[in-house]
């Protein structure tokens, strides 16, 4: 066995087994000889947080339907319903799917000088495929001298995805136009999960059998170019198959955030969460609010901002404005790094255009006001090939850890698959996966070699 010892020797290994047509269109990262190391408490974290993060879905779901049947207060459905059209929100009714919530669950998680903070949730998360090469990649590294344990194995992101589909006889991964730079990642996956035959399809499929399974890798937002949609959700109503994520737009909301801190909903979360599931969200959710702009008694004030009015933002100081304001869903404005902005980064006349945009787009397009906590820096390190030495990187980081939930009702279970990090350069405000990004999958600790 050849010894792969080397920082050059260990990234050329990665570079040389990328597929030929690569995992995204046009996009690339910067190679680690090493993966991520994660210390012993904060993967106990990690491997524990799926549970929560279920069980939160399926909360969130429940609030949902009972504020339709007037058994929670009518708001939250209104807030949760508006800018969708009418035929989705049916889907999202039907009883057939009352208790389906989505079987992959991907937080973006911010490693803080406190910790780590939950800033959102994703429910059609990118990077599952990213994700299960790099840790097949890097486990088959570590068996040629390299030495460390990766999170979830060589293939328990393949198996994790491949589990959630049950015992359906064919799997159908449709990807829309809009996704389309995702489609290479999900064919490299579609490849690896053998036996069960499983095949990437267009927007416009419907060519299934009975007993399928589709797994929807599309956004809401652009069902009007998702031509076998009705079928698919006919099918699914019927029995003839299953189909996940569900079609739930209260679900890929961001605006979740804000309804876990009112204060108005305190009792209810505790019901269904427990303390101790509903205390561990509030420690690593940053505070957040609604940018609903409803006019407040003149009496009262935005909680913990104390404004009257959403418009004061537009006065806050820069270290004031330490805020994340986004849109929450339902929008090609609200994924990736899109229609994200942190206050303090922002010039005042920029961020108080991005506050009236927030405000005139409300009754469409809600969005969410979020304390930023900010990253630590962290070392980290890539191989330049093309000055052939290892570079190091102060880094802020994004963990991302793919949960798969497995089983039905009571005895769905959700597994951690891997973790996926990735190094922004610590000069970025935005951490995403940028082409000067290190992507790199997580081991368990301490740091593999000094190298890095």
């Amino acid at each position: 066995m050849t010894n792969v010892s080397r920082p050059s020797e260990q990234a050329a290994f990665v570079r040389d087994r990328l597929p030929s047509g690569g995992l995204f269109k046009d996009q690339a990262w910067r190679i680690s000889p090493e993966p991520f190391p994660l210390d012993a408490r904060l993967l106990n974290d990690l491997e524990s947080l799926g549970r929560v993060l279920l069980q939160f879905y399926r909360s969130l779901n429940r609030l949902h339907r009972l504020s339709e049947q007037g058994k929670q207060p009518p708001w939250i459905a209104q807030l949760l319903n508006q800018g969708k059209p009418e035929s989705l929100l049916e889907w999202q009714r039907d009883p057939a799917f009352k208790n389906e919530v989505p079987r992959v669950i991907r937080p973006d998680i911010l490693l803080t000088e406190d910790g780590f903070s939950i800033t959102e949730l994703d429910s059609v998360p990118g990077g599952i495929g990213l994700t299960a090469w790099l840790n097949e990649t890097y486990a088959d590294l570590a068996t040629q001298g390299a030495g460390w344990n990766l999170v979830g194995g060589r293939d328990q992101m393949v198996s994790g995805f491949s589990g959630i589909f049950g015992s359906a006889s064919r799997v159908h991964i449709v990807v829309s136009e809009e996704s389309d730079a995702y489609r290479p990642e999900m064919q490299w996956l579609a490849g690896r999960m053998s036996p069960k035959p499983v095949f990437v399809q267009a927007a416009e499929f419907t060519d299934w059998s009975p007993g399928d399974a589709i797994y929807r890798f599309f956004e809401l937002f652009d069902l009007a170019n998702i031509s076998g949609a009705q079928a698919a959700v006919q099918a699914a109503r019927s029995g003839e198959i299953s189909l996940t994520p569900p079609m739930k737009p209260s679900l890929e909301e961001k605006i979740s955030s804000a309804l876990l801190w009112n204060r108005n909903l305190r009792d209810f979360w505790r019901q269904e969460l427990g303390d101790g599931f509903f205390n561990r969200l509030l420690k690593h959710v940053p505070y957040s609010w609604v940018m609903d702009p409803t006019p407040l008694p003149p009496h009262a004030a935005v909680p913990e901002l104390g404004i009257t009015d959403w418009l004061q933002l537009e006065t806050f100081s820069q270290r004031e404005r330490d805020l994340i304001l986004k849109v929450s869903g339902y929008s090609e404005q609200a994924w990736g790094a899109r229609g994200v902005h942190l206050g303090s980064d922002l010039s005042q006349a920029d961020w108080s255009a991005v506050v009236r945009e927030a405000i005139r787009e409300f009754p469409q397009r809600p969005s969410l006001l979020q304390r930023y906590h900010k990253p630590r820096t962290i070392p980290t390190a890539y191989w330049d090939f093309s000055r052939e030495q290892l570079v190091q990187m102060p880094a802020k980081l994004r963990l991302c850890p793919y949960y798969f939930v497995i089983g039905d009702g009571d005895q769905a279970r959700a597994r951690l698959g891997g973790v996926l990090a990735t190094a922004c350069p610590a000069d970025k405000k935005i951490i995403h996966g940028m082409r000067d990004a290190i992507l790199m999958p997580c081991c368990i600790g301490p740091k593999p070699h000094s190298t890095v």
